[in-house]
C-alpha cells in the first residue's frame, strides 16, 4: 500500500501549508490584487515568491517596476498633453469615460486591456483608431478615477513587456479638480 504521505498531492499540500503558516495571508492576498484575473498558478506563486508586506504595494521593495519612473504627475501630463507626446489609456468603463474624459485619451477598459494590448498594430489601429503602442514607447501613460485600475493596467502592459509604460496616479479625480470641471 502507497503512504499518504509520499503521494506527490500530499507534498504539494504540505509545501503549500508550510508557505501559509509562515506567511501572512494579507502578503497573498495583496499579491492576488494586483492581479486582474487570479488562476491557480497566480495564487500559487503568490504563496510560493516574495510579495509585499501587509498595506504595501508592489512598488515598495523589491518590485515590478521603479515606482517613480512608472508614475506621471499632473504636471507631466499636462505638458505631455500640450505636446502632443503623449500615447492616453483611459482605463474606466465606458459609461464613466462618457461621463468626463481627459482630452485625447482612448478608452480601454481594464478587463479588455491585455486582450487589446496583444492585438496586431493593424487590428489595434481599427478598433481603436490610434496607432498601437510599441513596447518600447515611453509615451505610453494609462489613467482611471483615482489610479488603482491604472495601476493594474500598468502590471499587465508591463507583463506584455511594455515596459517603459507609465500610469497616472492622480486620475480623472484629480484631473477634474485641477482643471475646475
Amino acid at each position: 500500500m502507497v503512504s499518504l504521505l509520499s503521494s506527490p498531492h500530499c507534498a504539494l499540500v504540505f509545501t503549500m501549508l508550510s508557505f501559509v503558516l509562515s506567511r501572512s495571508l494579507c502578503q497573498v492576498v495583496t499579491e492576488v490584487n494586483h492581479r486582474s484575473y487570479p488562476t491557480f498558478s497566480s495564487l500559487f506563486r503568490a504563496f510560493t515568491t516574495s510579495s509585499p508586506k501587509c498595506g504595501e504595494t508592489p512598488d515598495s521593495g523589491k518590485n515590478l517596476f521603479p515606482a517613480s519612473a512608472s508614475v506621471v504627475t499632473y504636471s507631466q501630463l499636462k505638458s505631455m498633453l500640450s505636446n502632443h507626446n503623449i500615447q492616453l489609456f483611459d482605463v474606466r468603463n465606458p459609461d464613466e469615460y462618457q461621463a468626463g474624459r481627459i482630452a485625447d485619451a482612448v478608452n480601454i477598459p481594464l478587463g479588455s486591456l491585455e486582450d487589446s494590448l496583444k492585438l496586431s498594430p493593424e487590428q489595434f489601429q481599427q478598433k481603436f483608431e490610434v496607432s498601437a503602442p510599441g513596447k518600447d514607447d515611453e509615451n505610453i501613460v494609462f489613467h482611471c478615477k483615482s489610479g488603482n485600475r491604472s495601476f493594474k493596467a500598468l502590471a499587465i502592459a508591463h507583463q506584455l513587456g511594455f515596459s517603459r509604460a507609465r500610469h497616472y496616479k492622480g486620475g480623472y479625480s484629480e484631473w477634474a479638480e485641477q482643471e475646475g470641471k
